[in-house]
């Protein structure tokens, strides 16, 4: 069975799959185990190329050069733009060349440093570069650490279609250091909170209610508050990629929010966060939730209080498209089976399922209360 131990200041979570074998989450206050953990793996001879983009770099690529340097026999690095932007073929393509030209071959090890962008597109490069080889994943943004580089998914954006070309593969590690949240801009912090919010909503209720009991101690980014969150998020990441690591049926649960906050975040031009964004795509689900009958009125205030005090936003003025664009830009997703929508709802704050039978109309009642309410606000 594979296993992936969480280790967070002692504890481990074991998660099984079933005939692989295991790579672990770790959860430290540093990158001091880093190498350890690497040689661990069994690296040593091998080559070893450090992925990130302009902003991680800055930050924290010369610590992890000075740190792996003695571990593999060289260590080079590839550094890209920040940004979505540059979450494309055009950048794995350049990747490619990287290592070609400095003669990696399959025993050889990507190291993805940075947030959700960077796991996907070095993940993605690993999974297509001499058709596999070992990638590790380094995330230090709060969205990469408990959603992104947790479950194997890996991709890049190709034309206006968002995480279209991709691949399931796992990484060899996944090390996370927390202490690298607090060098985030409060809009990013907040952005990433939106997913963990999430995982409270379709999946535990408690976890929620721990969210809404700490948060002005999570906005203050009070370092026990921040590890429960994360720690509590990976259990609940790693709980469902376990039962379905290909997204054939529950996993899909994680992509509550996102039909309509993708579409959104393509409308944008990518201005707005994606956390900003998959906020926005809880709210319209909600409301149409609450609209079948699911949950409250009073629920539905709840969820959106949560997300406001977390700095997110729940309502869309002034956005320069209509509900109707928005709506074509959900036709475009992913997750489309047969011309249906595969979308998410709530039956409770801490259940949801998933359902192919909305209509039109009714995600466009979706839209309409985001941006109508908006509107009001801003009138």
């Amino acid at each position: 069975m594979r296993c992936i131990p969480v280790i967070i200041m002692g504890k481990t979570i074991t998660v099984n799959y079933g005939g692989s074998p295991c790579y672990t989450i770790e959860i430290q206050t540093d990158f001091r185990l880093l190498p350890e953990k690497l040689k661990n793996l069994g690296y040593g001879k091998n080559r070893a190329c450090i992925i990130t983009e302009t902003n991680v770099g800055e930050l924290y690529l010369k610590e992890i050069e000075d740190l792996l340097s003695p571990v593999f026999a060289s260590c080079t690095s590839f550094v890209f733009e920040a940004g979505e932007g540059s979450k494309n073929t055009d950048t794995v393509g350049k990747v490619y060349g990287h290592l070609i030209e400095n003669s990696f071959d399959r025993k050889d090890v990507l190291i993805a440093l940075g947030g959700g962008v960077v796991g996907d597109l070095a993940g993605f490069a690993a999974a297509t570069y001499l058709r596999g080889i070992d990638f590790v994943q380094v995330p230090t943004s709060l969205l990469a650490q408990t959603d992104s580089s947790i479950g194997g998914k890996t991709g890049v954006d190709f034309m206006q279609y968002k995480n279209m070309v991709g691949a399931f593969y796992m990484p060899k590690l996944v090390y996370m250091n927390i202490s690298t949240l607090k060098t985030l801009p409060k809009r990013q912090l907040s952005s990433g909170t939106a997913e963990l919010i999430k995982h409270g909503f379709i999946k535990d209720r408690a976890y929620t209610e721990f969210i809404q009991g700490h948060s002005s101690s999570i906005l203050a980014q009070d370092s026990q508050a921040i590890e429960e969150m994360v720690y509590r998020s990976c259990q609940i990441k790693r709980g469902v990629v376990e039962k379905d690591p290909k997204e054939q049926g529950e996993r899909a649960l994680l992509n509550f929010g996102h039909t309509i906050g993708h579409a959104i975040e393509k409308l944008s031009n990518f201005t707005l966060y994606h956390g900003e964004c998959v906020s926005l795509g809880m709210v319209s689900a909600a409301y149409i939730s609450c609209q079948k009958g699911n949950i409250t009125l009073e629920e539905l205030e709840t969820l959106k209080q949560m997300l406001a005090a977390h700095g997110l936003p729940v309502t869309l003025p002034d956005f320069p498209h209509t509900p109707e664009e928005i709506l074509a830009a959900t036709k475009l997703d992913k997750k489309m089976e047969s011309g249906k929508v595969k979308f998410i709802l709530l039956k409770t704050l801490g259940e949801a399922y998933i359902t192919k039978e909305l209509s039109d109309s009714d995600l466009l009642g979706g839209i309409r209360y985001i941006m109508e309410t908006g509107a009001e606000r801003a009138s």
